[in-house]
């Protein structure tokens, strides 16, 4: 028996063989071709079929991850249209009369290089998408269509990393956990096991072990090889504790979020767009506590119409009936780019032009979509949220706007309701302010991956430092009190919507601090209800 430790990732026990995942030979060999028209022409036809591909794949990763986490598909169907790395490929085919294949690895090579050099760690992460977007070209372009090794059985996959593309390609029903040696807690590997109710462990330093029969245990990162006869009994009856767990968290549902001494807390959840509804209801959520919009925009190759949104929040809002739908406004920049909008590339994009300071720049593609919100609000119970507020003066701007807004609809006779409107707060700056904050608007939600990254003073984009990021910091959680007293004393509600709402290690904390609501992925809903009518 061999006890290797790991870090958990995605919680959860596997038991089963080991199969190590093997990737298919795309070693590329330079030919000489006479007719570059051809190759440039296979090139263009290579990049049509990888986006149908990755069309596909979106389609399997909404219907198993969710809108958010498909959106990486998106992004890579933008990066196959650049026209920095189309044009170098083409240049490499015109100017050294060779094969597509030779010139994309190349141009891989070189994007891959340039970002991996970059400081900023957003930008640092793309090389791994620019090798995934290459890999698909070279592999249509040789009439390859296995992207990934035919699982035949269940088994433990086991990986030095795993691309997105090749973690949703997978049957997750024939997967029962992944292991890698590399990645972090952020890896896409982690974010899609975690989704897929998969356990996942990285930073694992494995050697042969090929066909083994192994457990992983997700929950303290230990990947345990041939195990004793004893330990396999005992890992076989927290398995069966486990299903036995999920079936009790399905009787929950229709049950109330109230704990054993009568404290009441609503548990809504986080959307990415209408796909998610179906997932939101399945999991008997009390409403939707974050639409996040901005994958509206990320889903388009230009900024989407007033009545492209507009149906989006309109079909949200009608099938959630009466119940709470907080659209959260335009937030990109940092680590969600478009390219259509033409940001400037910045040191540090964290802090740079992101979220309201680029609908407070550009009005106009503000307004269009504060149009669309309101116009859905006549179809069901719709608030509207602003991120990164730091100051009174934003909070004012933006209410003038949206007073604006209202009388164009007004003279235009369509009808809207006046909707709550509430803030994210995210930065030290808002909380220290907060009390001034809670005067001017209805209520708050706490974005915790972000406040914890500003306070702590640590990029959540940076494997290199997950080892120091502590979510569970006493400053982040003495701030998160401090706006819930604060915004309790200005008659605000308070939320969390960001990833520490489904720490069920903390709920009892956030009940204890008085927190009206706590928003999670749809899959989390029933367990943190279970967490709350356990206090």
């Amino acid at each position: 028996m061999e006890r290797i430790t790991g870090k958990g990732v995605s919680g959860g026990i596997a038991i089963g063989k080991i199969s190590i995942y093997k990737r298919s030979d795309n070693e590329v060999k330079k030919v000489f071709k006479d007719n570059s028209k051809e190759e440039i022409k296979r090139f263009s036809d290579s990049r049509q079929t990888a986006k149908e591909e990755l069309d596909t794949l979106y389609d399997k990763a909404l219907r198993e991850v969710g809108r958010e986490n498909a959106a990486i598909f998106e992004v890579h169907k933008m990066m196959i249209d650049d026209f920095d790395y189309i044009e170098s490929v083409e240049n490499i085919i015109n100017t050294q009369k060779v094969n597509a294949e030779y010139a994309v690895a190349r141009t891989s090579d070189k994007f891959y290089e340039m970002f991996q050099n970059m400081e900023d760690e957003y930008m640092k992460a793309r090389a791994a998408d620019i090798k995934d977007i290459s890999d698909r070209l070279i592999r249509v372009l040789g009439n390859c269509n296995e992207l990934c090794q035919n699982i035949r059985q269940s088994v433990i996959v086991a990986a030095e990393d795993l691309s997105p593309s090749e973690t949703v390609s997978m049957d997750k029903n024939k997967v029962l956990a992944f292991v890698t040696k590399y990645g972090s807690s952020n890896s896409h590997t982690a974010i899609l096991a975690k989704m897929m109710n998969i356990p996942a462990l990285t930073n694992v330093n494995y050697g042969d072990i090929d066909g083994k029969t192994a457990i992983v245990d997700g929950y303290q990162g230990l990947l345990i090889v041939e195990p004793h006869e004893e330990e396999l009994e005992k890992y076989i009856k927290k398995q069966e504790e486990e299903k036995s767990r999920l079936t009790l968290l399905k009787e929950l549902k229709g049950r109330e979020n109230i704990t054993s001494d009568g404290r009441k807390i609503d548990i809504y959840a986080n959307i990415g767009g209408v796909q998610d509804i179906e997932m939101t209801l399945e999991n008997d959520a009390g409403g939707i506590g974050l639409f996040r919009s901005e994958f509206l925009y990320l889903g388009n190759n230009d900024y989407p119409t007033e009545e492209e949104q507009f149906n989006a929040y309109k079909t949200v809002a009608e099938n959630m009936a009466d119940k709470s739908v907080i659209i959260r406004t335009l937030d990109i920049g940092a680590d969600k780019r478009i390219g259509y909008f033409n940001l400037k590339e910045e040191d540090n994009p964290a802090m740079g032009l992101r979220a309201i300071r680029i609908c407070l720049k550009r009005k106009d593609i503000f307004k269009t979509q504060l149009r669309a919100i309101l116009r859905a609000s006549a179809y069901g119970n719709i608030s509207i949220m602003y991120p990164m507020i730091i100051s009174l003066e934003e909070i004012r701007e933006i209410k003038k706007i949206a007073e604006e807004v209202k009388d164009e609809l007004k003279a235009e006779n369509i009808p809207y309701k006046d909707v709550k409107q509430g803030i994210m707060i995210e930065t030290p700056a808002a909380v220290m302010i907060s009390e001034e904050l809670g005067r001017e608007v209805d209520f708050f939600s706490i974005g915790t991956n972000d406040l914890t990254q500003y306070t702590l003073a640590i990029d959540r984009q940076n494997d290199d430092l997950s080892d120091f990021y502590n979510p569970h910091h006493p400053a982040v959680l003495k701030m998160i009190k401090m706006v819930v007293e604060n915004g309790h004393k200005t008659g605000c509600l308070v939320g969390i919507c960001g990833e520490l709402a489904a720490d069920t290690t903390l709920t009892k904390e956030f009940v204890d601090m008085g927190v009206d609501e706590l928003s999670v992925s749809p899959s989390f809903v029933l367990k943190v209800r279970e967490a709350v009518r356990n206090i």
